[in-house]
């Protein structure tokens, strides 16, 4: 027992870089520095080392799930530090031996969004803003309301999107139909969105009713690669937080499918994470914890997997803006409501669900912070418009 505790303390003091303190559950104690401990770790119970050897990682955080870990002090801000730590547990490879499944068909891809999206929507409407948009916001200040920052988000898209009277847009990946509902009440035109979760699709045609916009935004419950065997075309294409749900040998036919489905002259705007990639580890972009508990599937690209496939088709990337600071600053705002509300949320959910998710968002809000992982803004042009601007002004 004593050389179990020993192996989980030297792991913890190499890993974590700010003043900690682990407390064990032979009633030992540890700190890794001569100052205050800004967080302290209790174990409760020995947690199993073979489960650990094999991902380190995954089974603290399912201690945590459990109760069997308790953290004082910022969730946020221990992460943070690990993820700042190339040698921590969470960010060296001799930590984990993962094996991962590379493709991702239709019906995995629709059971991997309704794992997630038809949890209810009153659980993600007790922590989101009113408008339920579940993707990175758009502050123009840290003092900027949750709120205004997800309408800042949608009207910074449909700006780079340049719409025009009598264009079709698409949403591929719609969320709860808000970026289509506002781009048909902004701007003269006629919106679409496709969805594989029925909860969102539900609520979206509720919105779309209430403000009396049917004949102008409709909500596909449908795969957008059937929308292109259907040979449907749009001027204008977005996706918001959807790329990281298509699974890494798939990421070329989803940016041939846009291009499939937009008009020549069209323009894309692609929202999403990409992140840092070790060429040696084939399992980067993948994270167990995720893959298991919240995001099945998933799969975090390089940037150098966005825009090579890009390059292969009629597409030209014409501009990248990164958004990094801005998703922190959005997975802060939502830990924040989240915990307003923990004791209502925990009734409905459970406590397991409750630190479940606690990490998620915690851990999201630091790996963002250090930087491990970026997400970016893909402005994508098909074929040649002259008509272009000739600055980026109309952006800003």
């Amino acid at each position: 027992m004593k050389s179990m505790v020993k192996l989980y303390d030297s792991v913890l003091r190499e890993s974590i870089l700010i003043p900690a303190e682990m407390r064990y559950w032979d009633g030992s104690t540890s700190r890794n520095s001569k100052e205050e401990p800004r967080v302290v770790i209790t174990f409760k119970k020995p947690i199993d080392l073979g489960k650990a050897r094999k991902d380190f990682s995954l089974t603290l955080a399912e201690a945590y799930m459990d109760g069997d870990i308790e953290i004082d002090g910022s969730i946020q801000e221990l992460m943070c530090s690990l993820f700042a730590n190339d040698e921590s547990f969470m960010e060296s490879k001799k930590f984990k031996m993962l094996k991962f499944l590379q493709g991702h068909g239709k019906n995995a891809t629709k059971e991997d969004i309704a794992f997630h999206y038809d949890i209810g929507n009153d659980f993600y409407r007790y922590w989101l803003d009113e408008s339920m948009t579940y993707s990175c916001a758009y502050f123009l200040s840290e003092d900027d309301s949750l709120e205004q920052a997800q309408e800042q988000k949608i009207d910074h898209i449909l700006k780079k999107l340049r719409l025009k009277e009598g264009e079709t847009l698409l949403d591929i990946g719609c969320g709860w139909g808000n970026l289509i509902i506002r781009a048909a009440e902004t701007y003269p035109i006629k919106a679409y969105g496709c969805t594989l979760s029925e909860e969102q699709k539900t609520l979206a045609d509720q919105r779309i009713k209430e403000k009396g916009l049917e004949d102008r935004v409709q909500v596909f419950l449908t795969d957008y690669r059937d929308l292109v065997a259907e040979g449907r075309h749009y001027d204008k294409i977005v996706s918001v937080g959807m790329f990281e749900h298509v699974g890494k040998e798939d990421i070329p036919e989803y940016f041939k499918n846009i291009d499939d489905l937009m008009a020549d002259r069209g323009l894309a705007l692609i929202h999403g994470i990409s992140g840092q990639r070790d060429p040696d580890d084939p399992d980067m972009g993948r994270n167990s914890f995720l893959n298991k508990y919240i995001f099945p599937g998933g799969y975090i690209p390089a940037i150098a997997e966005i825009v090579t496939p890009i390059d292969k088709l009629r597409l030209h990337l014409i501009d990248m803006e990164s958004l990094r600071r801005h998703y922190q600053l959005t997975l802060e705002a939502w830990a924040e409501r989240f915990h307003a509300h923990w004791d209502v949320l925990e009734e409905m959910m459970g406590e397991k669900f409750m630190r479940m998710w606690d990490i998620y968002l915690n851990a999201c809000a630091a790996i963002f912070e250090a930087g491990k992982l970026d997400v970016c803004q893909y402005l994508i042009e098909k074929g040649t418009d002259n008509e272009r601007p000739l600055s980026r002004s109309y952006m800003l």
